[in-house]
């Protein structure tokens, strides 16, 4: 596969994205000011609960990492559907670029607004509601950061394709699973809550190992309520990404096989 048309083809899928927010400034406050009001809310629940301080810590580092979630479940994993619907799809099918490179291209330029909303979350938590981190060491920190978007965004690529399989229930989708993620995730509270053994089984989703990674690397405190050490929730994560991204790539091929072979877009598995 030609590297450099590849590469073309992510700098061009994300070209859209990034102008696309600056030409309609209104995205920019609905996306990053509006769900901070939901992070003080669960903080305010916290303090008048008079809740142990890392509680506070974990809504603010959970409310930062769901605009990544909302970012992989709405802009990636229900995009290959929306382009179909607008008659984009079959121009992606014939063009001799990967289609990974395309949902990269999407991921790239999602991060632009995603990485915007997450770091005035995260601005609001330490200055406004007095969250105090103390980092043990910022270059895990880092790696289990970009491991746990490597999962999330490979995990948002398989259900690109299987949003194709689904069709019109595509929406529905996306909306069934946003709420249930946030309860096992864990994004507004220690999941370890909800006992080990539906803890260690929400663990299949990369936020739940990541949240409880970043939150014991940031707050001394959080270790009372991990479900795995770092160490092994790191590997985990490594193995999660390339497992993800793997399926996502099989997944891709199979519908692009399908779409061509069948001459339509709406495909089914045999």
């Amino acid at each position: 596969m030609n590297l450099s048309l590849n590469l073309r083809a992510m700098v061009g899928r994300a070209y859209p994205r990034l102008i696309g927010a600056n030409r309609e400034p209104s995205w920019i406050f609905y996306e990053t000011f509006l769900p901070v009001l939901t992070t003080a809310a669960y903080v305010c629940i916290y303090k008048a609960l008079d809740a142990p301080k890392e509680f506070v810590g974990f809504v603010v580092i959970g409310g930062v990492m769901t605009a990544y979630w909302m970012n992989v479940l709405w802009s990636m994993a229900a995009q290959l559907y929306w382009e179909k619907e607008v008659g984009n799809l079959q121009l992606y099918m014939i063009a001799p670029m990967s289609k990974m490179a395309l949902l990269a291209g999407m991921a790239i330029g999602g991060l632009f607004t995603t990485s915007t909303r997450a770091l005035v979350i995260l601005t609001a938590g330490i200055y406004i509601f007095k969250v105090d981190v103390d980092v043990s060491s910022i270059t895990h920190l880092l790696l289990v950061f970009f491991l746990t978007l490597g999962a999330l965004y490979g995990l948002g690529m398989l259900f690109s394709s299987l949003y194709l399989l689904w069709g019109r229930e595509a929406w529905h989708l996306s909306n069934l699973l946003q709420e249930p993620v946030y309860l096992v995730s864990g994004f507004y509270f220690p999941v370890r809550k909800l006992g080990f053994s539906l803890a260690l089984a929400a663990s299949i989703l990369p936020t739940t190992l990541g949240l409880d990674s970043m939150r014991q690397l940031l707050f001394p405190g959080a270790h009372t309520w991990r479900i795995l050490t770092v160490e092994i929730e790191t590997k985990i994560l490594a193995i999660l990404t390339i497992v993800f991204i793997l399926l996502a790539k099989y997944a891709l091929d199979h519908v692009e096989k399908v779409a061509r072979r069948e001459g339509r877009l709406i495909m089914r598995w045999q």
